[in-house]
């Protein structure tokens, strides 16, 4: 099966040799797409492939989610599918049943090569089925289980996996209760696997305060020479993790996005790590929101990057509590360093000499409002910063259905203004989702 009709065809098939009613939201994107390749309206997107969205928490699109019957059913009709490149099963109710249909659908399916089961109900049990899957699985590139409590054995499973499996290049394990023994398991796999680039391995239970995690992916990132991305959110890491990270980042030439936000770092991290930025290596995102950087650290980043820094290109320094000086060190650095074009501030002390520098940054049009989290606005003569819904990872969780930022594999017809408003809106360029691959950079992320 190579097309739309004939996925249409499989899928109703199926439902009548197992004696049961096709799904009413998946028969909807079935036939959504059906009825854009009659109208030619592809889009951005390949007529060779198709991405099929069946996140449960898109309420223009549906009030039910999927439940393990129903992936039994469209996992059956996939088996021998090569149209579908892309599952998109994110916010359902798919519990380890349902894995093992998804698990066995991986070991016969040859085209699909993104699953997203991101916050549905899966156990250790279904990681299992899933890891398992992935060691005969040769195709499949990103699976995402962000949100399923899958826990240490769950992680435990997926790190054997990646021994054996020579083709995944992102997994996405956060928010899964993940402990020390499965963090550690990881990061030491990672030591040979030669084809992961990218990891999400946000928010483990640990119960520890000796950093002992953050010290393993150190050593990981001295050896490994594939890994483009990593994301170690909250994971109560200090000035001495962020110390003994920058030293093995030294000898790092490949990572190019880090994801250090929701931790401990304060102004000496954040000078051990500003060395690392002035050795001018692959890093171009960095990510480092929510800490307690200050003023002293925004000296320390804006002095790397004023000076030494020719390759990042994006700087997260949100909620920091940095005040006027040291945003306004920062704001100076995009008056001199032209590879950086991204800077968000949000969330920290902003007094008026901040609101004016970034003010006058934006109004040059040195720093575009896409590429920041503020805008500024006057009143009375004063200058003020308002906070814009941008973001690295804006659509991480959730995919836009309506504006100008919706996917190009995005169904048409979801916002619900009028049909001439609508008509205008198919003819409109549609931008991808930001994360989806940058995934990597899942501006992706991925990256």
């Amino acid at each position: 099966m190579s097309d739309i009709y004939a996925t249409c065809e499989r899928y109703e098939s199926t439902c009548k040799l197992l004696d049961v009613q096709p799904n009413t939201y998946v028969k909807k994107m079935l036939e959504r797409k059906k009825r854009d390749e009659k109208g030619g309206n592809t889009e951005g997107e390949s007529s060779a492939t198709m991405y099929l969205y069946l996140a449960g928490n898109n309420k223009l699109l549906t009030d039910i989610r999927l439940g393990d019957k129903d992936v039994e059913v469209l996992c059956e009709a996939l088996m021998s599918n090569l149209y579908i490149s892309t599952l998109d099963l994110r916010y359902n109710n798919i519990t380890d049943k349902g894995a093992e249909h998804i698990a066995n659908l991986l070991k016969e399916n040859v085209a699909i090569t993104e699953l997203n089961l991101m916050c549905n109900d899966l156990t250790e049990v279904g990681a299992s089925y899933l890891a398992e899957a992935l060691q005969e699985n040769k195709v499949l590139l990103s699976i995402r289980l962000n949100g399923n409590k899958i826990g240490n054995k769950g992680g435990m499973y997926f790190a054997q996996a990646l021994q054996v499996n020579t083709t995944l290049e992102s997994l996405d394990l956060a928010e899964t209760d993940l402990t020390i023994e499965s963090i550690i398991a990881l990061s030491t796999v990672l030591h040979n696997n030669k084809t992961l680039k990218c990891l999400n391995v946000n928010r483990p239970i640990l119960f520890t305060h000796q950093e002992e995690t953050t010290i393993h992916f150190a050593n990981l990132l001295k050896v490994n020479r594939s890994l483009e991305e990593l994301h170690l959110q909250k994971y109560d890491m200090r000035d001495f993790g962020a110390t003994r990270l920058a030293e093995n980042l030294m000898e790092n030439f490949t990572l190019t996005y880090l994801d250090l936000s929701c931790n401990r770092i304060t102004r000496d991290g954040m000078k051990q790590l500003a060395k690392v930025l002035k050795n001018n290596t692959a890093l171009k995102v960095l990510d480092l929101g929510n800490n307690r950087l200050e003023d002293d650290g925004a000296f320390h980043l804006a002095e790397a990057l004023t000076t030494y820094n020719t390759t990042l290109h994006t700087l997260v320094v949100v909620s920091n509590n940095i005040r006027g000086k040291g945003l306004c060190a920062l704001a100076d650095i995009m008056k001199v360093n032209s590879s950086l074009v991204s800077l968000f501030i949000w969330g920290n002390v902003l007094e008026e000499s901040a609101c004016i520098a970034f003010a006058n940054l934006i109004d040059s049009g040195r720093l575009e409002p896409q590429n920041t989290d503020v805008k500024p606005y006057v009143v009375d003569g004063v200058t003020y910063l308002c906070e814009l819904n941008n973001s690295i990872s804006r659509h991480y969780y959730v995919a836009p259905s309506y504006g100008d930022d919706v996917p190009s594999w995005q169904p048409r017809g979801l916002n619900p203004r009028s049909l001439e408003e609508k008509t205008k809106a198919r003819k409109r360029p549609l931008m991808s989702d930001s994360a989806g691959s940058d995934s990597h950079l899942y501006l992706v992320l991925c990256p």
